[in-house]
């Protein structure tokens, strides 16, 4: 089956890799002719593990390839999938006018049945837009619409896709819904459970998902709040939590807060439908409103353990939102040193992937070669992200390149008892 996957970002590149990787003919397609002609050299314009070599494999073989000319790419394809940025406005509504364009376009080449498929995390009653908008420019020809929301976690977006926990399709007619599951056979086959649904129960899917996890996330986040208040330790409550079978213990690890290109825009745009439609979403306006007390509480937590703040030298390890990934968007390490540099700290800082990202909002900080470097001549450290070269670092050797053992660990990647016989002055969240 040929498929044209309209944009090239995270979504689009690892789902058209993907694809091809089941055996589809995939052309992905972007206006960006800068992109489109790195793309062809194997230039992959993201962080994720995997990616690059799945790309390349699958351009080897001829399933993938990479194009400015929509036209074509449409005409050529039974399944458009739209793959496009949906960023948020000022007020927290998601902007389509990327998805605008694409079914604009999409209307303009018919030339047979087509497909749509929305990838691209969208409002509940896009879909009929988008076949409005069909309807509007082509009256030739038949079409179907589609919801299938994504479900890939930075990181390990790749084995996300390739062994997904569910497929969800939504569709208002059976012949959409048979070229859908043509198209994930392989998952099919591997009994992957797939929802076949209307197009704005998918649509909302997406949202409930990725709300109720930021709500864990904010929960437990505040359990921590109260574990530093009454002496307790968060690690042992969220065990015990984690260990009733109705909770279940992902998404309670307390920290500075959730970041990246999901969460923060996909609870504001829920709370934005909700508003849309005269209701006042109150368990995700609490969450995106404690998050923001989160990230804004860690700064004061680096100042009570390591004293004034000004002139002092900080070394902070991690700058993107979560390990394994470059992206720093709404990344609560950038909020911590956002924080320091107002309170006139010096910023050493390291990052396996996110450094070139970075500089772009801090271009006067020291950017280390390594965690140790990193550390040379700080008067306390902050362990921002939890890369896993961060979990075992050389504790003497750290010693020796600062001016204080004083650590401040904002992923509780270190067991505080053991940091303070080893002679550190440790710090975590919700450690009592």
């Amino acid at each position: 089956m040929n498929i044209c996957m309209v944009g090239t970002g995270y979504v689009g590149l690892v789902t058209g890799a993907c694809l091809a990787d089941f055996g589809m003919n995939v052309t992905c397609v972007d206006k960006d002719e800068a992109k489109v002609a790195a793309l062809q050299r194997g230039e992959i314009p993201i962080y994720e593990p995997g990616l690059e070599e799945i790309v390349a494999k699958n351009e080897r073989a001829g399933r993938l390839k990479f194009t400015t000319d929509l036209k074509s790419a449409i005409e050529s394809s039974l399944a458009i999938f739209i793959a496009v940025g949906t960023p948020p406005r000022p007020d927290g509504s998601p902007d389509l006018t990327f998805v605008r364009q694409v079914a604009e376009a999409v209307a303009a080449h018919m030339n047979g049945y087509k497909v749509v498929v929305t990838k691209s995390t969208v409002p509940t009653g896009t879909g009929k837009m988008i076949e409005q908008i069909m309807r509007d420019n082509d009256g030739k020809h038949d079409f179907s619409i589609v919801s299938n929301p994504e479900f890939l976690r930075e990181g390990s977006a790749i084995a996300d896709f390739l062994r997904p926990d569910r497929i969800v399709i939504g569709a208002s007619d059976r012949r959409a819904v048979e070229v859908m599951q043509e198209i994930y056979s392989p998952l099919y086959l591997i009994e992957t459970p797939f929802l076949i649904t209307d197009v704005a129960s998918a649509e909302l899917i997406k949202y409930a998902s990725n709300g109720f996890l930021a709500v864990k996330i904010s929960f437990i986040n505040e359990i921590a709040r109260l574990c530093e208040l009454m002496n307790a330790d968060v690690h042992d409550v969220a065990r015990g939590m984690g260990l009733d079978k109705r909770i279940g213990g992902k998404f309670l690890h307390p920290g500075p807060g959730f970041g990246g290109s999901c969460f923060p825009k996909d609870t504001s745009a829920a709370a934005d439908l909700a508003r849309q439609h005269g209701y006042e979403f109150r368990i995700i306006e609490a969450t995106m409103q404690v998050n923001r007390e989160t990230k804004a509480r860690m700064v004061e937590k680096i100042e009570r353990a390591a004293g004034p703040l000004a002139g002092r030298t900080a070394a902070v390890l991690g700058l993107s939102f979560k390990p394994e990934t470059d992206d720093i968007r709404e990344s609560p390490a950038i909020s911590v040193v956002e924080g320091l540099v107002k309170a006139g700290a010096k910023i050493r800082a390291f990052d396996p992937a996110a450094m070139e990202n970075a500089r772009a909002l801090f271009p006067d900080i020291h950017y280390a070669t390594d965690a140790y470097d990193c550390a040379a001549g700080a008067d306390f450290l902050v362990l921002a992200t939890e890369w896993n070269e961060f979990r075992a670092l050389d504790l003497p050797r750290l010693a020796r390149a600062m001016k204080s053992r004083t650590i401040i660990d904002l992923r509780n990647v270190y067991e505080p008892k053991a940091m303070r016989e080893a002679g550190w002055n440790y710090t975590g969240v919700g450690r009592g």
